[in-house]
């Protein structure tokens, strides 16, 4: 209830569930108050939505992974579900609300940055420090906890502790002071840019034989549940935080959109190899850019021909560097630009250079109201009125960038050229839209009605 009261001082938003549980929270990644406000959150029980899904939407209609039943509606601002009527410092505010209580609901291991954001609480990344180095700032105080190597990405890193009683961004002054021409940032955590976190109670995915095609995709989200829509699908996952991966319903209707394939229902890739890696492992206080630089690692060493990342969070040197040196591999990245409105923060990764930004267009093409914004805009795709997979067995209506990311990966992966090559390619099909939709929408038909699946709203 604690939680639930520094979210409505801060927000001044309530979020209702019409029509069975006494469950109240606030939307999408305000909706993490999980058992706390209310008992058993609809058909997950004993489960906790997570503060973890990004702004006021991408969230399923339905039960997309947390479990919800019954249309979302945002009382005091006198919207909907779809987040239209939400001005944009209202969704900004939204946004600095759900930060706050993921690090409130989590005080061992998160606090915030100077500008609010969460980041693994009391570390430091040292980016390949001299062992001349790493001796001075253990004799200041700092501890090393651990050490790593992302081959793949010619990446080497150190994990600090802060000396004790020592914030992260006082360790981070302190190493700065220590060796100015050195590389070092804190660990900031990245959020999937939609749908509650909370694992899902059916089984994993299970790996499929047949090597990888050349248009192999690879997935940086939660963990890809079990559903007919895979039967056919070759996914292989793999887990970067602890525990190994575990299905969401975020992760689960990504990757429904790109190879998923179940009747009616056709992912915009079916056919391709998916490598999902899991970053959250079904935690709330998980997706560090640590973690996201090792998947970033593994997928790179698979020789994938795009990644996709619907997920967001601030700039962090570590993961740009990652980036970087994913793409001077021959590998395109595509991110979603988030759903905390036009006044919120640029998002990360799709801020970065040569990263695909992907935004979101409803039926009509368009743009969604809610849609974050990037450093640059490259292309819009259906985000809005749409079905994905379920974990376990049927189909949900989703909304929001997250599920638009995806589809523009799908179409880079279908093109006969590489790198440059297929941007070019993509960029041809591209149609005009209304509203910021870089250089047009693409995969338009690869929208699954909600009706023709029977999806759960």
């Amino acid at each position: 209830m604690k939680r639930a009261a520094a979210l409505c001082a801060a927000a001044a938003v309530v979020a209702t569930w019409p029509g069975g549980d006494a469950t109240a929270g606030l939307v999408g990644g305000l909706g993490g108050l999980g058992t706390g406000l209310g008992g058993a959150v609809g058909g997950l029980t004993g489960q906790t939505l997570s503060p973890l899904a990004s702004g006021v939407n991408d969230t399923l209609n339905g039960r997309l992974g947390a479990g919800l039943n019954g249309p979302i509606m945002i009382g005091d601002l006198g919207v909907d579900h779809a987040g239209e009527g939400l001005d944009p410092s209202s969704l900004r505010a939204l946004r600095a609300a759900r930060l706050r209580a993921l690090i409130q609901a989590n005080p061992r291991t998160l606090e915030a940055d100077k500008a609010g954001d969460p980041v693994r609480k009391g570390e430091v990344i040292a980016i390949s420090p001299s062992e001349a180095l790493l001796s001075e700032a253990q004799a200041a105080g700092f501890r090393i906890v651990e050490r790593r190597n992302e081959e793949a990405l010619g990446l080497s890193t150190v994990v600090l502790a802060a000396p004790k009683g020592k914030s992260a961004e006082e360790g981070l002054r302190r190493l700065r002071a220590l060796d100015p021409n050195g590389a070092y940032e804190l660990d900031h955590l990245y959020e999937p840019a939609g749908a509650g976190l909370g694992p899902s109670s059916q089984a994993i995915a299970p790996p499929r034989g047949g090597g990888l095609d050349l248009g192999a995709i690879g997935m940086v989200d939660g963990g890809v549940a079990a559903s007919p829509a895979f039967a056919q699908a070759r996914i292989e996952q793999r887990g970067f935080a602890p525990g190994g991966p575990k299905p969401t319903g975020h992760g689960t209707a990504v990757a429904s959109l790109l190879v998923g394939e179940d009747g009616p229902f056709q992912g915009a890739a079916r056919g391709r190899s998916l490598l999902a890696a899991d970053i959250y492992g079904g935690q709330e206080a998980a997706g560090s850019a640590s973690a996201v630089v090792s998947a970033l690692g593994w997928l790179t060493e698979r020789r994938v021909k795009v990644i996709n990342m619907s997920l967001v969070g601030p700039p962090n040197a570590l993961l740009e560097r990652a980036v970087a040196a994913a793409q001077a591999r021959g590998i395109l990245i595509v991110a979603a630009v988030g759903n905390d409105g036009p006044a919120a923060p640029p998002a990360y990764p799709a801020s970065y250079p040569g990263v695909i930004a992907v935004t979101g267009v409803d039926p009509k093409d368009r743009a969604l109201p809610e849609a974050g914004r990037a450093g640059h805009l490259d292309f819009a795709a259906p985000g809005a009125d749409m079905a994905a997979a379920l974990p376990g067995r049927g189909f949900g209506e989703v909304r929001g960038t997250s599920f638009a990311a995806p589809l523009v990966t799908a179409r880079l992966s279908m093109a006969r050229a590489e790198s440059s090559g297929a941007v070019a390619a993509v960029g041809a099909e591209a149609r005009p839209g209304k509203g910021p939709v870089g250089r047009g929408v693409v995969c338009g038909a690869c929208r699954v009605d909600p009706r023709l699946v029977r999806a759960k709203k």
